[in-house]
């Protein structure tokens, strides 16, 4: 039995869409500046595919004769940006978030996640090697 149109019809349709997406797409090429920081841009990829087909009898076709084939199929893909990684020439590393609007509450948590973590770090940094501040001493009064 011979393969059906469909079958090529949907098999090509997601060989055009993995042309159009690939990991490239999603972690982009990292740019370093001239003061040897990276940045690299980070994506968010959402596509969908559609195709389907009908067997029908031409009008004008003797009795017996094989069906014909109509079909069609389609596809959308969006590309949002996310993000940029930065990477310091020291090696520290932050993210840049995109303002884009949170959807979610999870969504939303995620985004603060970069945040809170540089916060913590910059008040812990703030705190190496300092003593702990000795009690005040009251003035000495004449009596």
């Amino acid at each position: 039995m011979s393969e059906h149109p469909i079958s090529n019809l949907m098999t090509e349709t997601m060989a055009k869409i993995k042309e159009m997406v690939d990991v490239n797409t999603i972690i982009g090429t990292p740019i370093t500046t001239a003061d040897g920081t990276t940045v690299i841009p980070v994506s968010k990829v959402t596509f969908g595919f559609a195709s389907g087909g009908s067997d029908f009898a031409p009008k004008h076709m003797p009795q017996g004769a094989p069906l014909a084939f109509g079909g069609g199929g389609g596809a959308g893909v969006t590309v949002s940006p996310v993000c940029f990684l930065i990477i310091t020439r020291d090696g520290s590393a932050s993210i840049l978030g995109v303002n884009a609007q949170a959807s979610t509450t999870v969504d939303r948590l995620v985004e603060m996640i970069p945040g809170a973590i540089n916060k913590v770090s910059s008040f812990m940094e703030g705190y190496k090697g300092k003593a702990a501040p000795s009690a005040p001493q009251e003035p000495a009064t004449d009596e």
